[in-house]
This record gives structure tokens, sequence and C-alpha cells, in this order.
């Protein structure tokens, strides 16, 4: 039957080279130390020490024994710090967010890792009802979304807002509303959502409802949206990050507007379970990057807080 603490004794009689003095550390007597070593050496079927009175010198599986007792406890230590939440440097990180976020957080992710080698990250591109049921599943810790939802088992938290941007072909010279209903809009998940909240403020009574501008096409993966916009196909609204990491950046602009308007990011995490405080830190660090990246050190808006709860 396997026995780490036999393993224990031996790996401290091969490092003290005495049986009495592994007792003494141990805190056992002679007979005992004798007792696991002769217990490991039936578990494995083979003898570990060549006994010489009261020397002794190891076997090739004596050698092998010692090794895997080394490989044994040293996991076991990183096993047993990587549950401490307090480490904010090290453990798993399980993560997931919408593309619009991804496609800038997830590089971030990985430029953490490297500065951090005790943090794994394990992240997701998913949608936003994906993201909060496998939070509640347990298959993230944490979920960043652009929607709350109504879950019990949910806390939602207003975490970071990243700028609305209104993209037309580099070579569209439109400034109304009317030619932009004549060019057209390119759809995709959250396209209706984020195009009503920025042409609503910026258009007033003009505009009335995305159901009256002509549908140029739709994509599920926004990162692919802006291809269709550089192609002269349409106009399209998406958050900055998006804009920000697109191959097609020379070959759209986004149109000037008098009103900012803004998607807020919210993180989600089950409400029955505390965030290590790794989890804090890294988010933390890239929310602080994106506002220096976007303000600098000028005022920063106003984060809406009125439909979020505080994670805990």
């Amino acid at each position: 039957m396997f026995n780490a603490q036999y393993f224990r004794t031996y790996m401290m009689l091969v490092e003290t080279g005495s049986f009495t003095q592994t007792a003494r550390k141990l805190d056992m007597t002679q007979p005992g130390v004798s007792q696991h070593v002769r217990k490991l050496e039936e578990y494995l079927g083979r003898s570990l020490l060549n006994r010489h009175g009261r020397r002794f010198s190891l076997t090739d599986p004596g050698r092998r024994a010692y090794d895997y007792a080394v490989k044994l406890f040293a996991e076991h230590e990183h096993f047993r710090h990587s549950l401490d939440d307090d480490s904010p440097d090290s453990g798993e990180c399980r993560i997931a967010s919408p593309g619009s976020v991804g496609l800038m957080f997830y590089p971030f992710l990985l430029g953490y890792q490297q500065m951090h080698p005790g943090l794994t990250v394990n992240y997701s591109f998913a949608f936003n009802h994906e993201i909060a049921h496998d939070v509640v599943a347990g298959r993230y810790d944490v979920g960043i979304v652009t929607e709350i939802s109504k879950q019990p088992d949910l806390t939602f938290e207003a975490w970071h807002q990243e700028p609305l941007c209104l993209v037309v072909p580099a070579d569209f010279t439109g400034t109304t509303l009317s030619e932009l209903l004549a060019l057209g809009f390119v759809n995709y998940n959250d396209g209706n959502t984020n195009a009503s909240l920025l042409l609503r403020s910026n258009f007033g009574s003009e505009f009335r409802s995305m159901s009256h501008f002509p549908r140029q096409g739709f994509t599920n993966e926004v990162g692919q949206v802006l291809d269709a916009v550089a192609r002269g196909l349409g106009f399209t609204v998406v958050s900055r990050p998006v804009l920000e990491t697109s191959p097609w950046q020379r070959q759209v602009k986004e149109m000037t507007l008098a009103q900012p308007v803004y998607e807020t990011l919210h993180l989600v995490s089950r409400t029955d379970v505390e965030l290590p405080k790794r989890y804090r830190q890294l988010l933390e660090s890239f929310r602080q990057q994106r506002l220096n990246a976007l303000y600098g050190y000028s005022e920063l808006p106003t984060l809406e807080t009125t439909e979020s709860e505080e994670i805990r």
C-alpha cells in the first residue's frame, strides 16, 4: 500500500546518512525509521539499501526511489502553495470573455504569464450567455461579459468601459445619418445593440431603430467584421479594442462623433466563491493599462454601476 510517509522517512535517511539523525529530525525512534524503510522495500519489491553494519549505501532501485521521493515532495509543496489564495503571482486562472475583449486581453495575458512564471492562465473566447452558464458550472472562475443577467448563483460587477467606435470604409466622406443609411450596416452578435446606443446618442430624433438600415451581412466573429467594412460593404459599430487590433485598420476609419458612448464590461463570478488575489491583480493590471492607453492622466469617464452588484 502506498504511504507517502515511508518515502519521506527514506528521503530524510538518504540525506542525513544516519538512522539516528533521521529519527531525531522526524521525532521517531530508530526502530521506527528501520520499519518505514522495510515497509517501503516491501511495497516496491526491491532492496533499497546495501547495509554495512551501521553504515549503508544505495542500490540502483534505492537511488531511483530517492529521486522519485524528491520529485514527489517538491510537487506536493508546489501544489500546497498553489492553493494559497493570498499569492498574487502563482496558481491557475480560468477566464472567459467575448472576442471583442479577448482580441486585446488574451495577448496581454500571455505577456503577463511570461512575467509571472508561477501563474497558469487558461482562457476561452465565448459568447455572453455561454460564459454565464459555464461560470455557474465551474468551468471558469471569472468571466468578462458585456451583458448582465438575473441569475441567483452569479454576481456581476461593472469593471471597465471601452469606447464604441463607428467604423466606415477609409474612403467614406459622409457625416449624416442618411449617408450611413445609404451605406448600409454590417452586423455581428452585439452589433445591433452597440450601433443603437451610439447612433441614438449622436443623431437624436433622426435615429429610430436599426431595422431601417439595409443589412450588408453578418458574422459571428467580431474580429472579422471590419474585413467587410474595409471592402466598402457597409459600416459597423465596435468597441475600441476591436478597431485597435484589427489587421484592416488602414482600410477603415473611425467616424468622428460629438457624443462618446461606452460599452461597459462586467466581471461575473459565482456568488458563493471568493476570487483569489491573483485574479484581482491580473484584472486590475489590464484595466490600468487600458485606462492609461485611452486617457493617460486626464479625467476618466464615470463607470456606470447602477445595474451591477459588487463581486465577492
